[in-house]
């Protein structure tokens, strides 16, 4: 696969839609410094965003991937595939958005026994002290973990979501 040549592919694509870079990463929801790495082959779009670039320049993802336009159609199987690969991808991100709340549930519990030990003025007994700081140690520590899951990937999963619900959405009215 020559990134190079798909990124003139794009960057050709583009132009022919007569849109800026700044325009197509509105589109697709990213930074114009994305769709620029795109064009210079430095960078590669994900998964899902090369099917939606398939769709919104109505070529094959064949073509996408080849870097030119090709005659015959992609292979309804191979595109069918790709979509499964898709839809498995966005599972294994509702997996981790699901565990991401268990954590913020628990992470609350924590902080709830935590003031309410607080409140009563019971912090300074031996065991709610213990309770009192093993709760708020839980709270912190779910939040750090959420913290470290989600800012690198929060954005990306919600994207990636909503391009499949476009997708999806796309193939009922069809």
């Amino acid at each position: 696969m020559n990134q190079e040549k798909i990124g003139n592919f794009l960057k050709q694509l583009r132009k022919e839609k007569n849109l800026t870079q700044e325009q197509l990463a509105e589109q697709f929801n990213v930074s114009r410094r994305t769709v620029s790495r795109w064009e210079t082959g430095n960078n590669m779009p994900d998964l899902g965003l090369l099917i939606e670039m398939s769709d919104y320049y109505e070529v094959s993802l064949r073509e996408l991937l080849d870097g030119e336009r090709k005659s015959e159609k992609m292979n309804k199987e191979l595109e069918e595939t790709v979509l499964k690969v898709a839809d498995y991808s966005n599972d294994e991100k509702q997996r981790l958005l699901h565990r991401m709340h268990y954590l913020l549930i628990i992470g609350f519990i924590g902080f709830m026994i935590s003031m309410i030990i607080e409140a009563m003025n019971l912090g300074h007994i031996s065991p709610y002290q213990e309770i009192s700081d093993f709760g708020l140690g839980l709270a912190f520590g779910t939040m750090i973990v959420q913290i470290i899951f989600t800012s690198k990937y929060e954005a990306k999963i919600r994207a990636f979501k909503m391009r499949l619900l476009k997708k999806m959405k796309k193939k009922e009215f069809n």
